[in-house]
């Protein structure tokens, strides 16, 4: 009877559906660029079981000013789709390795109306719950020169605070020694002038 039992458990145990678990997805949160230029946005995922034959991958895009994201790149199958219709049809690249984990995609020739968010959705049956993670792209005609001008200051006061540390120390030793060997020549003198009374 046990024995039937312990048949009977390993049987229905064997043709229960594995169970999913969580998919922690991963991108960048901000990237810049500057128009004309090429960017990688990363996409990655964790999932507690082998990489999938099945994995996906999803790309859309919402503009700024814009409530409505689009779909964009589409990874499934072992093939990657490109959206025909839209912004990035002749300008997006798959460049990640599914084998990997990775889903990345190249944006080429960036324009100023690119500036958006990208977000990535990413399934490894039969962990397919997971939340998609963003991030967002500014395009710029140049390096902006605020950023630049916050960036030297920042370097600027910081270098500045060394140099200073590194001043008062030696002053500080300068002044020490300075008065340790006054403090010393003060004493012999002393023991000269003591010394000569004395031989008087």
């Amino acid at each position: 009877m046990l024995t039937f039992l312990a048949l009977t458990s390993v049987a229905l145990l064997g043709i229960v559906p594995e169970q999913s678990q969580a998919i922690v997805i991963y991108t960048g949160w901000e990237r810049h660029a500057l128009v004309g230029s090429d960017i990688r946005l990363s996409c990655s995922f964790f999932s507690w079981r082998w990489t999938s034959e099945d994995v996906t991958f999803s790309w859309t895009y919402r503009p700024d000013g814009s409530r409505d994201a689009i779909s964009i790149f589409h990874y499934t199958g072992g093939a990657a789709y490109v959206d025909n219709k839209g912004p990035f049809r002749d300008r997006l690249e798959f460049v990640g390795n599914p084998g990997r984990r990775d889903g990345s995609i190249l944006l080429k020739n960036l324009e100023l109306s690119d500036n958006g968010t990208f977000t990535c959705d990413a399934k490894n049956p039969p962990d397919i719950v997971g939340r998609p993670s963003s991030v967002r792209l500014l395009v710029f005609e140049k390096v902006p020169i605020q950023a630049g001008v916050i960036t030297g200051a920042i370097i600027g006061v910081v270098l500045g605070l060394l140099v200073l540390i590194v001043v008062i120390y030696y002053l500080m030793r300068f002044l020490v020694a300075r008065r340790v060997f006054s403090l010393s020549v003060s004493k012999h003198g002393k023991k000269k002038k003591e010394g000569s009374q004395q031989r008087q």
